[in-house]
């Protein structure tokens, strides 16, 4: 019998869009040995030298000029992009799109992505059948996602299922699955033995993320951190930000045992489970993550948009906190060092209470296919 084919179409404006899409393939491998996968980001596969160029400009923006992108999602929050735009997106970026479903036959096409979702509904309405799933990586509904060729929709919370039916898109094809998360994830490791693959003390211990994108470029957060080095261990995730790496391996002030400097990793699913608290950009793949392994969260300096939603759903929800002031780290990282126990057994309590399925996404996908 052959195979299902599933292609996940992404795009690599920010990491969490390609992650999730990596995440479902991970997955329905994993759960079912008749499904193959390919993930492409779409414009980078179509504009291999071009498309670099477009994703530093808008790295760099996020950085510099956050309130740029705050004023353009905000322009575009209750309204799918019109058809001139789609156009435009068709034939300067995406106009080898057909010819790679053709060739790539699959049986579904999955979305993490609005701009993958305009150009597949685009063909669609010209004459492709193959089914769109489109996955929001967020916890908002941003009328970009939101498209009348679209089969379904696969979102984090009732509430974002609310803003769908609210922008026209019909209940019965709206699927509250959570954001998918990587397999890495849907379980617990143990600690002892990750402790020792980091060389990692078990005393109160800080994850924190987001080299990539400037938090870890933040002199006043990352002079008041290293400060708390005797009482607190601290791990520094830079991501792919060599330079920020490179940078604190030749301070003096992070040359610490307590002080762990780390660059790209594929094992923060480990790091997460040996971390009493984790400071982060609000992105809404690493704080499902975060929220499925009871780890309380920091937010730093949410992006304008999607950032600042998925910040309000974690803070309303009790997982976390915005950082006003140095005065939340000093209150958090207190907790941590004075009430470790009781620190430790909220964190337990909090994780039992959360109301998430890390595999439901992606069984739902191989229910759609069946």
């Amino acid at each position: 019998m052959r195979k299902k084919r599933v292609l996940l179409l992404s795009e690599g404006f920010g990491s969490g869009h390609t992650q999730a899409a990596h995440a479902i393939s991970m997955g329905l491998r994993q759960l079912s040995s008749s499904i193959i996968t390919r993930v492409l980001e779409l414009g980078a596969f179509q504009h291999p030298t071009i498309a670099p160029w477009i994703f530093s400009a808008y790295r760099k923006t996020v950085s510099n000029k956050p309130f740029l992108l705050g004023m353009l999602y905000r322009s575009y929050s209750k309204k799918s992009l019109n058809r001139l735009a789609s156009l435009a997106l068709h034939r300067i970026f995406y106009a080898r799109t057909s010819s790679i479903i053709r060739q790539l036959r699959p049986d579904l096409i999955i979305s993490t992505h609005p701009f993958p979702t305009v150009v597949v509904s685009r063909l669609k309405r010209a004459g492709l059948s193959i089914p769109l799933c489109t996955v929001i990586t967020d916890y908002d509904a941003h009328g970009t996602w939101v498209d009348s060729a679209v089969n379904h929709y696969l979102v984090s919370t009732d509430e974002v299922k609310n803003k769908l039916i609210q922008q026209g898109v019909h209940d019965d094809i709206i699927h509250v699955t959570g954001i998918p998360v990587h397999p890495n994830f849907w379980g617990i490791h143990n600690k002892d033995e990750i402790r020792e693959q980091f060389k990692l003390l078990n005393i109160p211990t800080v994850l924190i993320m987001g080299g990539g994108w400037g938090l870890i470029d933040n002199e006043e957060l990352m002079t008041y951190a290293a400060q708390w080095r005797d009482n607190i261990q601290l791990i520094f995730c830079t991501g792919n930000n060599e330079k920020v790496l490179q940078k604190l391996s030749e301070d003096e002030r992070f040359q610490h045992p307590n002080i762990h400097l780390l660059g790209f990793t594929k094992e923060i699913d480990k790091l997460m489970d040996v971390s009493d608290l984790l400071v982060t950009k609000p992105g809404g793949m690493t704080c499902t993550e975060a929220m499925f392994k009871g780890i309380p969260m920091l937010f730093y300096s949410p992006i304008p948009g999607q950032e600042e939603e998925n910040c309000h759903y974690f803070i309303e929800n009790g997982f976390g906190e915005e950082i006003q002031s140095m005065g939340t780290i000093e209150k958090w990282f207190n907790r941590l060092t004075l009430e470790h126990s009781s620190f430790l057994q909220n964190r337990l309590q909090q994780q039992k209470n959360v109301n998430y399925n890390p595999q439901y996404c992606t069984e739902s996908i191989i229910e759609l296919l069946q």
